[in-house]
């Protein structure tokens, strides 16, 4: 018989009221890696809401892989739902098999030559655009490419640059505003705030801005059979193989929202923190470098037998962009020999997990030499989640990651700034702040490969946005 949830173990701190939220505003990382020594299983409390943080790793599996019972929900769930709707990040298990088989195509491997091009011309372009000697504010350059690179892939020339910068504007109120919403008991939401004001509006600008693109596209008769050679012409396509029907508009806009956060604001992360990487560590920056025009020429995903590769991979170990999310069990559960009441938050951090000693030693650590072969069951590996919900655009965004990567080191050397202090900073994303860096142009990046490839392609390419 199943031991009562009350005897999961308690993680100390909690203060009246809030339970252990501040706990998690104040320093989240370590009040996270400090649980798996109460147990594979930590009740914390949110404030009233009563959660489990899930330490063990094969009970982290077993969350992921049914996500029937442990559904998609949360503090963490509810929240992204809030601006995304029912993507297929966000949606309930009773909406995302056909979500999945509708999105499907749109990654095809077929698909992935044409995005590819699309992202080394969009960071050959960044990259040309900086000074020799110019220090960059790391965080906010890569997030203007990352976004230029996936609203260019998702809609061609259909967005101007006023109304990218629109778009990416409200996307970092949201994701600024989500982690504290996500402490903060949902009665307060509708007290009128700057914060709350901020959020709804940009929530309600970014819904349009993308509905009126799915609109206007439709409309055009795109969806017919004409493909323009991206995401949303793909979606637009789609059929359900099992029903025959399409997405409606409302489902596109939920999946545009999905899509642009995730490709734009998590691959900057994890470009930020592997340039940090680079710029501390001159001799695996040449050895990245050397590589760029293999992958570039390419333009596939780096491999575990490259530097590039094993430089994605312990980063997105190391800093985890989506470092903690959150289920929901619909019904009651069984879990680790205890009992789980239906309605209970069930938290998960990949954060936690990359961090945990016994599977990765010296967690903190960062390691190339972890990753001579891809990850296996004994060295858990969730950057993208897992189970069925595991993302669906994994090999899009290794292969974004990757060309943009070289397409800044082929051209510059980059150095960290003496005197600036590098700190993780948790909020929907896990971000570096204070990432400063200095740029030193390299002799032989005049007529680079690279960019005649970008500007004469072999195939035609969309227009830039």
């Amino acid at each position: 018989m199943a031991n009562p949830f009350s005897t999961i173990p308690s993680a100390p701190g909690a203060v009246p009221v809030l339970g252990h939220a501040p706990r998690l505003v104040r320093d989240p990382l370590g009040f996270l890696e400090s649980l798996p020594a109460l147990g594979d299983l930590v009740r914390v409390r949110l404030g009233p809401m009563r959660a489990v943080v899930v330490c063990g790793v094969e009970l982290t599996d077993v969350v992921l892989r049914d996500d029937h019972v442990f559904d998609k929900g949360g503090p963490f769930g509810d929240r992204v739902r809030e601006f995304a709707g029912d993507g297929l990040s966000s949606c309930p298990h009773h909406l995302h098999r056909r979500q999945r088989r509708l999105v499907q195509p749109a990654f095809h491997a077929s698909r992935l030559p044409d995005y590819a091009r699309v992202m080394a011309r969009e960071a050959a372009a960044a990259a040309e655009s900086w000074g020799d000697g110019e220090v960059l504010d790391v965080l906010p350059r890569l997030v203007a490419i990352t976004s230029r690179i996936v609203a260019a892939t998702m809609f061609s020339d259909t967005l101007s640059k006023a109304g990218l910068d629109q778009v990416l504007a409200d996307t970092t109120v949201l994701l600024t505003g989500m982690y504290r919403r996500m402490m903060t008991p949902p009665i307060l939401d509708n007290v009128p705030t700057p914060g709350n004001r901020a959020y709804r509006k940009a929530t309600v600008r970014l819904r349009r801005s993308l509905h009126q693109i799915v609109v206007e596209r439709r409309r055009s008769g795109v969806g017919d059979g004409s493909d323009n050679g991206d995401l949303l012409s793909a979606l637009l396509a789609a059929q359900d193989p099992q029903t025959r029907g399409r997405s409606t508009d409302v489902e596109l806009t939920d999946q545009l929202i999905t899509f642009f956060i995730a490709g734009a604001e998590t691959a900057a992360s994890t470009l930020a923190w592997a340039l940090h990487v680079l710029a501390t560590d001159a001799e695996v920056q040449a050895r990245v470098r050397a590589e760029a025009a293999g992958i570039l020429g390419t333009r596939v995903a780096a491999g575990h037998d490259t530097t590039t590769g094993r430089l994605i991979t312990e980063t997105m170990r190391r800093w985890p962009p989506v470092w903690m999310f959150t289920r929901t069990t619909t019904m009651a559960t069984e879990l680790g020999g205890h009992e789980i009441p239906a309605d209970t938050a069930v938290i998960i951090s990949p954060h936690l997990v990359h961090h945990r000693p016994d599977r990765y030693p010296d967690p903190h650590r960062f390691d190339l030499d972890r990753w001579t072969s891809a990850p296996t069951p004994r060295s858990p590996y969730l950057p993208f989640g897992g189970g069925p919900r595991k993302c669906v655009a994994t090999t899009f965004a290794l292969t974004e990651i990757g060309i943009v990567l070289a397409a800044i080191t082929t051209r510059w050397h980059i150095e960290a700034v003496p005197g600036t202090e590098v700190k993780a900073g948790p909020a929907a994303t896990l971000r570096p702040r204070g990432l400063r860096l200095r740029l030193t142009a390299h002799p032989s990046t005049t007529d680079l490969p690279s960019q005649r490839q970008a500007e004469n392609p072999t195939h035609p390419e969309p227009e830039s946005v």
